[in-house]
């Protein structure tokens, strides 16, 4: 099973009350599934994984694949500070029909995370679970990187085949797909970094970009798949100043905002985080007014 293509980095919906909304969430699926995505990652960072109770998973995990099309690939976003507890989430993602597991690198106790504590984890992990595992690698958020000479290490267990790499750096993409075996396959995270990743071998983006605008994420990865080198520019081109946006200058308040402004359910973000305020609503728009104006021109 492969990870070619793009996956949106599906966002928990929370109602007024700040109570997960599920059957919102199984709208966006709904909806999502018109579309030729490759799957779905759950409760990663941009799920707000950090922020849901052990059952808040569960509930996202279950809402997932009950309203997933037949054939989406679907990764559950597992990842915990404690090796213990990311096996027994990556059980339940098994038992629950998911088809990878994404594990992000523990973070808490960063001095003790040496390469061989992080390499010790990622085996335990890979060791209990029947699901592929998916590395994943977020510095900007964990203080934590993987980098290639430790991917390389990790890749050689067998039930680790992929790494979704998520600091930006295109550099980084391009020695972890230089120093990792054939068949290693590599996801980015970051929807600026999708056409330059994907041009050096990554295989496809797991992006928050993919929440409010998919259909400018899935055209890219295949003007890029055809060889199509013009029109792969311009549509990155696109991109560049809307991931800037709407993803890392607002974070998962300006996604969000953008999917319920697209027609999708965002819904609020839960605390600590904040939501847009007026003038940051207005800057979303314009982002999303220009680029589907541009659209509408081709």
């Amino acid at each position: 099973m492969k990870l070619n293509g793009i996956f949106p980095a599906i966002t928990t919906p929370f109602d007024s009350d700040g109570a997960l909304a599920v059957d919102r969430l199984r709208e966006n699926i709904a909806r999502y599934n018109r579309l030729p995505l490759s799957g779905y990652v759950a409760v990663g960072s941009t799920g707000e994984s950090v922020l849901l109770t052990r059952a808040e998973v569960e509930q996202v995990f279950s809402a997932v694949r009950e309203a997933a099309a037949p054939g989406r690939i679907l990764v559950a976003g597992v990842g915990s500070e404690s090796t213990p507890e990311t096996i027994s989430r990556s059980k339940a993602a098994a038992n629950l029909g998911f088809d990878f597991v994404l594990v992000k690198t523990p973070s808490f106790y960063k001095s003790a995370l040496t390469p061989d504590a992080l390499v010790e984890h990622y085996r335990r992990v890979a060791d209990a679970t029947k699901l592929p595992v998916v590395l994943y690698s977020i510095p900007q958020l964990t203080g934590v990187a993987l980098e290639a000479d430790l991917v390389a290490r990790l890749a050689e267990h067998p039930n680790i085949i992929g790494i979704k790499e998520s600091s930006g750096n295109v550099q980084r993409v391009g020695e972890i797909i230089a120093a990792a075996p054939e068949g290693f396959q590599t996801v980015v995270g970051s929807a600026d970094t999708l056409y330059a990743s994907l041009m050096l071998g990554a295989v496809g983006g797991v992006l928050a970009l993919a929440d409010c605008l998919p259909e400018l994420c899935i055209e890219l990865h295949q003007a890029v798949a055809a060889q199509h080198t013009t029109k792969s520019q311009e549509l990155n081109r696109r991109i560049l100043p809307a991931s800037k946006k709407l993803v890392r200058q607002l974070g998962i308040a300006g996604v969000k905002y953008a999917m319920d402004y697209r027609g999708y359910y965002g819904g609020p973000v839960r605390g600590p985080l904040l939501p847009l305020n007026a003038a940051q609503k207005r800057e979303v728009e314009a982002v999303v007014n220009s680029l589907v104006a541009t659209a509408a021109a081709d």
